[in-house]
This record gives C-alpha cells, sequence and structure tokens, in this order.
C-alpha cells in the first residue's frame, strides 16, 4: 500500500496527539509528580500578608532580629541579648518545599537564649523557617531560607 503526502501528515498528527493525551495522563495519574499548593488556605493567608511584613521590620527597627543557623546538632535559633527569653513565647514553623509531608510546627519554649530543633526533626536539603514570636505585647516575625 502507497501512502501519500496528506495521508503522512494527517498519521504525523494523530501521532503527536496521542504522544501529548498519554503524557497529560501520566502527569496527573503518576504519584511521582504529586502538585500540591504550598499552604491549603493560601488566599486567606495572602491577605496577612501586609501585617506580617510590618512584624518583620518591626523586629528589624527594634534591634530584635534572631540568628538562625544550621550546625550538627540541628537548626540553632538565637534570641537576642537584649530579651528576657522567660517572657518569649510563640511557635517556630518549618515548611519544606520540595515534600509537604515533612512540615511541622513547634513551640517555643525557652530554658536559655538559644533554641535547638534537633537533628532528628530534619532532613537534608532546602527548609523555610518562620518564627513568629512574642516579646512585651509585641508581636514579631522572622523568616529565613536555610540549606540544611
Amino acid at each position: 500500500m502507497k501512502f501519500n503526502w496528506p495521508t503522512l501528515i494527517v498519521l504525523a498528527f494523530i501521532g503527536f496527539i496521542v504522544f501529548i493525551l498519554s503524557f497529560v495522563y501520566l502527569a496527573f495519574t503518576d504519584k511521582k509528580y504529586d502538585h500540591e499548593l504550598v499552604t491549603e488556605n493560601y488566599y486567606e493567608k495572602e491577605l496577612d500578608l501586609q501585617q506580617e511584613i510590618n512584624q518583620q521590620n518591626l523586629a528589624t527597627e527594634l534591634l530584635l532580629n534572631l540568628q538562625i543557623q544550621p550546625s550538627d546538632k540541628g537548626i540553632e535559633i538565637t534570641f537576642p541579648e537584649t530579651v528576657d527569653y522567660t517572657k518569649v513565647t510563640g511557635k517556630v514553623s518549618l515548611y519544606r518545599p520540595s515534600d509537604q509531608r515533612f512540615d511541622f510546627e513547634i513551640p517555643i519554649s525557652l530554658s536559655e537564649i538559644h533554641m535547638l530543633i534537633p537533628d532528628s526533626m530534619l532532613v537534608d536539603g532546602r527548609w523555610d523557617i518562620t518564627i513568629d514570636w512574642q516579646y512585651n505585647q509585641l508581636q514579631l516575625m522572622e523568616r529565613k531560607q536555610i540549606y540544611y
């Protein structure tokens, strides 16, 4: 059987369409390509963005910036020496951009000016850390991206 040009062009288009449709099907059904949102209530969090910016700026203005550094034992958070650590409350949120299953929050409980997030709770890679803390009726926030 002899094929002419119009038949070959139609077969090429059909082959291309089948290829694209199979690729789309695999991308949506394969768990390896799982797509997840940054947060479940994304739009509600977006409304609080200006408040978070104000909290970060207040910490900078009052020289109450935190030191966040990876160490051999985990991630070490150091509060300013001018702060009475017994009056600090809040929470530390760790967000793993590559896998939502590793995200977690821990409350701030200080027995000294340093706080340690232990190595056993962390996996290697990038972490987005948000520290939402209160001190003397001031609502403060610190954000940092680190590679552990």
